[in-house]
């Protein structure tokens, strides 16, 4: 395709009225992601909730175009991560009474750091993590599927539909009615947080995975409860709660050392031809001029978010260049952790790289929030951007296209965020942020307990130098480490889900079904996507009935 041609393609993509559609949409989902967050402590992806939404948006105007309808999807949902950033860290620093410390400019700092260096990043990363990788990315692969649903009808049809609305039936018992408990068969053991999550989401993200990944994250879990926590406590080598803090320091170590071991093994080998300008440009398929143009601008995000971080938040210069660095390992993980399990724990990235800073630099509590937070923007928002990406990559839309409604998105996103925030503490004032409070804020309240150090420092060095090693030896370290860190009835559910894939495909095979996998994968999408809709519809009931309250 002529380079002309190709600019029209993306450009007809990205319509004016598909990006009117999006940040009306963008403005309404970031502001339920923001209380959400806070008040429920956890965060749906929207993007099943959002791709519907634009799909039929857009039919309303006669546009009938999968591609359209993906891009416009983009820019409805990118302001829910960065909402979710700053929501699992900041409000940590009202919960500290610290509030007179922290202004709304700052974190519209926070926010806009950490949104451009997120992009910036998966604009490098898009080809190596999408293009050459067999990363499944749950979230995007089921996205791209309910966009196909539509247009295919007939069986396939039903069957995506059907089983995304058993689970939205389910999830509106379980979360609006209350008919059923969030956890069940649940077993009293000192601490272990050992039941299974009653959520066809995370069954879902199981079988979706499933296989070698899914039995490593699973060993990870098994290690780090019963082997350190309830085998070491019983060996008397430890009590519960210091066994946890070893957990949980590994468990970041683990994770920490799979996105170094990224770096080194993937990243820093092709560095100097990139720099020769021999690589490709990563969001289109132009050459020369366009790609060095579009390493320009990337360079300028990077230096407006150092900038930020530098001047704009006291930081100096030094932390400056080791948050930017740090970031782009930590969106790496981001990465691949969304690539395999459809999670992104970008709160325990942010406090990665928060404690990284808080060992070599003299920087104030307040400061290392932003730290926290600026990074967890940036790997929230990278987790979806290569989630849409892999949508993209099924469907066919364009990487540019796809990037710059991201960007429109994020940026919109970042401004109606802090605002949110804003308006919620002015409302309700800090008192209302914390555990058994109004806005619980699971998450920033985990953050302004690290505040003051990592539990077990040998625990995370250890974790450190054995992610390097497994990612190095073609082992997925990060499925390991959120074995390890995540609370064992999510591996536990996960685990679940991946033996219904093991029982449904070897059922299949003996009777000589031949689209097995096929249609595993549509239902399995199918639940996935229902639990995100009605979850992302609920919020927007909170938000509703929360402010008139």
């Amino acid at each position: 395709m002529s380079e002309n041609g190709s600019r029209a393609s993306w450009r007809a993509q990205l319509s004016p009225v598909g990006i009117a559609i999006g940040c009306l949409g963008c403005i309404i989902i970031t502001a339920s992601s923001v209380y959400t967050a806070l008040k429920l402590g956890a965060l749906p992806w929207p993007t099943i909730f959002t791709s519907i939404v634009a799909l039929f948006a857009l039919r309303a105007f006669g546009r009938r175009s999968l591609n359209e309808a993906n891009v416009t999807q983009i820019v409805m949902s990118a302001g829910s991560m960065v909402a979710g950033g700053l929501a699992f860290t900041i409000p940590g620093i009202w919960m500290l009474g610290l509030a007179d410390e922290v202004s709304w400019v700052e974190m519209l700092f926070v926010a806009l750091a950490g949104t451009l260096l997120g992009l910036v990043c998966t604009a490098a990363i898009r080809r190596r993590f999408v293009d050459e990788s067999d990363l499944e990315y749950p979230i995007g692969t089921a996205a791209a599927e309910t966009l196909m649903a539509t247009e295919t009808g007939g069986m396939t049809g039903r069957r995506l539909f059907g089983s995304m609305g058993l689970a939205g039936l389910w999830c509106v018992a379980r979360d609006a009615l209350g008919w059923m408990p969030t956890l069940v068969a649940q077993l009293p053991i000192p601490g272990v947080s050992f039941a299974i999550y009653n959520s066809p989401q995370m069954l879902s993200v199981g079988f979706l995975v499933g296989g070698f990944a899914v039995a490593l994250w699973f060993l990870g879990a098994l290690v780090g409860n019963f082997g350190i926590i309830v085998a070491g406590s019983a060996a008397g080598l430890w009590d519960v709660a210091t066994a946890q803090g070893i957990v949980s320091s590994l468990g970041m170590g683990l994770m920490m050392g799979s996105g170094v071991g990224v770096v080194l093994k993937d990243i820093l080998p092709h560095v100097a031809s990139v720099l020769r300008g021999r690589g490709r440009g990563e969001l289109g398929n132009e050459r020369g001029g366009r790609s060095r143009l579009e390493a320009g601008a990337l360079a300028l995000m990077v230096a407006a978010a150092a900038l930020l971080v530098c001047m704009g938040l006291g930081l100096g210069p030094v932390v400056a260049v080791a948050v930017v660095l740090l970031a782009f390992v930590t969106t790496i993980m981001s990465a691949q952790s969304v690539g395999q399990t459809g999670i992104d724990p970008m709160e325990i990235f942010g406090l990665i790289v928060l404690l990284a800073v808080a060992a070599f630099s003299n920087a104030s509590q307040v400061q290392l929030f932003y730290v926290a937070g600026v990074v967890a923007v940036a790997c929230g928002l990278a987790g979806d951007v290569m989630s849409d990406f892999k949508t993209g990559a099924i469907i066919g839309t364009s990487p540019r296209a796809m990037w710059v409604g991201q960007a429109i998105g994020a940026l919109l996103g970042t401004a109606v965020a802090v605002a949110v925030l804003v308006t919620l503490f002015s409302a309700y004032g800090p008192g209302a942020f914390g555990s058994g409070q109004m806005f619980v804020s699971a998450q920033a309240s985990v953050v302004a307990t690290m505040v003051s150090g990592i539990p077990s420092v040998p625990g995370f060095v250890v974790g450190l130098l054995g992610g390097v090693a497994l990612y190095w030896a073609g082992l997925p370290a990060m499925m390991f480490g959120l074995g390890v860190y995540l609370p064992f009835y999510m591996s536990l559910t996960a685990a679940l889900g991946a033996g219904v894939k093991w029982v449904y495909e070897r059922i299949c095979r003996a009777r000589g079904v031949d689209d097995a996998e096929e249609k595993g994968t549509l239902v399995a999408s199918g639940v996935l996507g229902g639990e995100s809709i009605v979850g992302v519809a609920i919020a927007l009931a909170s938000v509703v009935s929360g402010l008139a309250g």
